[in-house]
């Protein structure tokens, strides 16, 4: 089963090279989608422009805030408003999953609180996101290098979120670098659990850029163990490149496509 693998537009960053220019070069390169986090008025010019080469938008952003999130039952109003609008955006483009935070860590709350908080607010949108057919991912991040406080760090907290939840829309966005970071036992992390696994990020590690020689995961062990799970979702590519953008997509793809 091949990889099916995007491009995190907004990541990326190539600052000098426009969408018009940038979507047909990874569409040629054989990516199968690209990744947005915003949703402003651009966005159904940025979805015809993928179809047009070929492409679809893996995933989105959900919502606003990632350090003020659904750990916090204030927030739930506005979370779940967020969420439905952009459910209903990605319904119409086909896009098969939004991401979503737990937020940063708040004094005086508890773990198994701001847990059941997290939970409280997507068994909420759980309902919406299953009648329009998109998944609402519960993204994964180090709160060690990258986002000091955030709570949900660790893939057991977040499996707990959605076992509780219980959706077949909810799920997690599982970052390798954020986990490697936190927890490394990548492979057999998300080998046991890849039913609650809705999207995956990539980043050498340390320093979030290519997959070379200074970085720690072997990205094809890991994309073939993906692979052999029968995950059919996105492996997304959110890396900083060193040099040209295009060489280190290029090499990235390769290395993910490589022997599956």
């Amino acid at each position: 089963m091949r990889i099916k693998q995007s491009v995190c537009y907004p990541m990326i960053k190539p600052q000098d090279i426009s969408l018009d220019l940038f979507v047909p070069r990874v569409a040629e390169m054989g990516f199968d989608a690209i990744e947005l986090w915003g949703r402003d008025e651009t966005f159904e010019d940025v979805v015809a422009l993928a179809r047009e080469h070929g492409l679809t938008i893996a995933t989105m952003g959900g919502h606003d805030s990632l350090a003020v999130g659904l750990n916090d039952r204030a927030q739930h109003d506005r979370i779940a408003d967020e969420l439905h609008a952009s459910i209903d955006l990605a319904a119409r483009a086909g896009i098969p999953g939004l991401i979503c935070f737990s937020g940063n860590r708040r004094e005086g709350v508890s773990e198994s609180e701001s847990l059941e908080n997290t939970v409280i607010g997507l068994q909420r949108v759980a309902p919406y996101a299953e009648a329009k057919g998109v998944n609402v991912n519960l993204e994964l991040l180090n709160s060690k290098v990258d986002h000091p406080g955030y709570e949900c760090d660790s893939s057991a907290w977040g499996i707990e979120v959605c076992s509780q939840v219980n959706s077949p829309n909810v799920k997690l966005l599982y970052d390798i670098y954020h986990m490697q970071i936190m927890e490394g036992d990548v492979i057999r992390t998300l080998s046991r659990n890849i039913r609650w696994i809705g999207h995956f990020h990539t980043a050498g590690v340390p320093g979030r850029g290519d997959f070379d020689d200074t970085q720690e995961l072997n990205y094809a062990g890991i994309c073939r163990a993906i692979a052999e799970s029968g995950y059919n979702y996105y492996v997304g590519h959110e890396f900083k490149p060193k040099g040209d953008i295009y060489e280190s997509l290029r090499r990235a793809f390769e290395i993910c496509d490589q022997g599956i």
